[in-house]
């Protein structure tokens, strides 16, 4: 049913409230935790669709990676999330160590006792954000080429901040293009990306604005890193007002990360200067979702630009 069959129903604009809250019954089932769902066949559908149309635009020279939901700690700790954003990871956590469970553990967990005194931290984390094991792998092949590198990568993602709003969820899927060059070489990539997704955007029907943005820092040093982050230029979000217009949601990001990564993973150009990397990251769900609020959840009810462009 689409927003406006729902207006013919009711005889009034249902309230946002009432709009959302359609979508969230129709296109997922609760999984008994804020901001993880179930997601239905017509769900999955778009977020597929989506996918195929990202790849016709991905750069010819660009390294297909998909990773798992899950990486090193010990990779992800190099990198320094958890200087900036440590009340959002998820760490995974094993019971018993390395030791094999004993007759009496396993009877508690059957008895239904308190067992989680028993866990210890593994080597692993819930993957943040798709692009993070893709500089380890760079650092490994030694030089950065003069022409750089181009990666499309993609992961199921994890971010402890639970909410019941349908455009947060904590289990999520990223796509990303990364390139790692020389400050130019990102620069440009960056900028031309953001075009290109503005064009996107208004082929798929939505709307949108661009923003100046910054990440959501941790700690005492979160106001200092904000301020540097958007004095520099260095994120612009693509928003689209799926909870209203006061409330857009970031559903691409443009992202460039100077030499951080470079410096910390040792990757430099031929030259011996230190590489500079940056991304275009796609919220795929919040991508689909977009799409649904802004058209309906009927999908034959979508403008047929929409539906031919996705192949729907």
């Amino acid at each position: 049913m689409s927003l406006l069959d729902l207006e013919k129903l009711s005889g009034r604009r249902p309230s946002e409230p009432d709009r959302l809250d359609v979508l969230a019954t129709t296109l997922f089932r609760p999984m008994g935790a804020d901001g993880l769902y179930a997601r239905t066949g017509v769900y999955e559908s778009v977020v597929a669709a989506l996918a195929e149309l990202i790849s016709r635009y991905r750069p010819a020279n660009a390294e297909v990676l998909r990773f798992p939901p899950v990486m090193s700690r010990e990779i992800l700790q190099i990198s320094g999330y958890q200087n900036s954003f440590p009340n959002l990871l998820g760490c995974v956590c094993c019971l018993g160590g390395g030791n094999p469970l004993s007759a009496q553990d396993a009877n508690g967990i059957e008895a239904g006792e308190t067992w989680t005194d028993g866990l210890a931290l593994a080597d692993l984390v819930l993957t943040p954000a798709a692009c993070y094991p893709v500089y380890p792998l760079v650092a490994k092949q030694g030089r950065v080429p003069r022409q750089g590198y181009v990666f499309d990568v993609a992961c199921d993602c994890f971010r402890r901040e639970p909410s019941r709003d349908i455009d947060r969820l904590q289990s999520f899927r990223m796509r990303e293009y990364v390139r790692v060059g020389t400050p130019e070489q990102v620069k440009e990539f960056r900028e031309g990306w953001i075009e290109q997704a503005k064009g996107i955007t208004n082929q798929l029907g939505l709307p949108f604005r661009l923003e100046l943005a910054s990440d959501p820092f941790f700690g005492r040093t979160a106001p200092l890193m904000a301020a540097i982050q958007t004095e520099n230029a260095l994120k612009f979000e693509l928003q689209i007002p799926i909870l209203g217009e006061d409330r857009p949601t970031a559903c691409m990001s443009f992202n460039y990360h100077r030499d951080h990564f470079g410096r910390v993973w040792g990757l430099a150009g031929e030259d011996g200067a230190v590489s500079h990397t940056g991304c275009v990251a796609f919220g795929m769900d919040r991508l689909a979702i977009a799409l649904f609020a802004a058209h309906g959840v009927q999908l034959k009810t979508w403008p047929k630009p929409v539906r031919a462009l996705l192949a729907i």
